[in-house]
């Protein structure tokens, strides 16, 4: 009797450890179920959301595209003028400086690390395996009063002052609908390093039969955030080809230097 007592507990116990690594892929085949369907959302060629920032108090408008060849923009509308953030071509990454408002090309460093990220259009958690990332549930926690499981993401390292560090994420999904509903990663360099990035999710509206969150706030966790409600969504939006071009003048006074 001893023994099959021994047996059972064993039996119960290697249960439990199986259900627990397939927790995470659960968790994960049920969000992309919630979302609108895995399929469809990997047959999307782009994304295009119109969008205003909230910042101390000013609204400021926004668009932003991404597709799925890794091309991807923010253009902000400020005073008049149309600033570009994080335009990607495929190849160059540069951006408009806020003070000059030239536009200027980043490092190899950051642009090899912006390149990594695109793998991940249009959700990081697609096809991850074949992606070489790894997922872990971490048990559940409350984030602003809603319970949520808590996913640690591990992506490709990324490259900071010439050394590979891990690209770990932190996906706080919420219990009873299975959407994330905020994001925590680690802030590597820049004014803000050792601190952690939040981004949190909210108010999911349907899209052609996939659900994308029409609120966020993004900033330092900790620290009050920055608003941003989105009014619209496109999905496999027409861009002009030469939009992620890096501006010929510019090019063209670099070759006089």
């Amino acid at each position: 009797m001893k023994t099959l007592k021994i047996c059972i507990a064993l039996l119960t116990l290697a249960f439990a450890n199986y259900g627990q690594a397939q927790t995470v892929d659960e968790i994960i085949t049920t969000y992309f179920e919630n979302m609108g369907g895995l399929d469809k959302l990997k047959s999307i060629s782009g994304v295009k959301m119109y969008a205003k920032i909230n910042q101390q108090g000013m609204e400021i408008p926004l668009e932003i595209v991404q597709l799925k060849d890794g091309r991807q923009m923010t253009s902000i509308n400020f005073q008049g003028k149309e600033i570009k953030q994080g335009v990607f071509d495929g190849e160059t990454l540069w951006g408009h400086n806020f003070m000059t408002m030239k536009a200027e090309k980043s490092d190899a460093e950051a642009t090899n690390n912006f390149k990594l990220n695109t793998n991940d259009f249009p959700d990081a958690f697609v096809n991850y395996k074949e992606k070489g990332y790894t997922v872990e549930l971490l048990g559940k926690e409350t984030i602003d009063g809603a319970e949520t499981f808590k996913i640690k993401l591990i992506k490709e390292p990324v490259t900071v002052d010439g050394k590979q560090e891990e690209d770990i994420s932190f996906y706080y999904f919420d219990t009873e609908n299975f959407v994330p509903i905020a994001i925590h990663t680690d802030i590597k360099a820049g004014p803000g390093k050792g601190m952690t990035s939040e981004i949190t999710m909210s108010d999911y509206q349907e899209v052609d039969g996939l659900y994308f969150p029409f609120s966020l706030t993004q900033g330092v966790k900790g620290q009050p955030g920055n608003p941003i409600s989105i009014s619209k969504i496109e999905l496999n939006p027409t861009v002009e080809e030469n939009a992620f071009d890096f501006p010929e003048e510019i090019n063209k006074e670099e070759e006089k230097k």
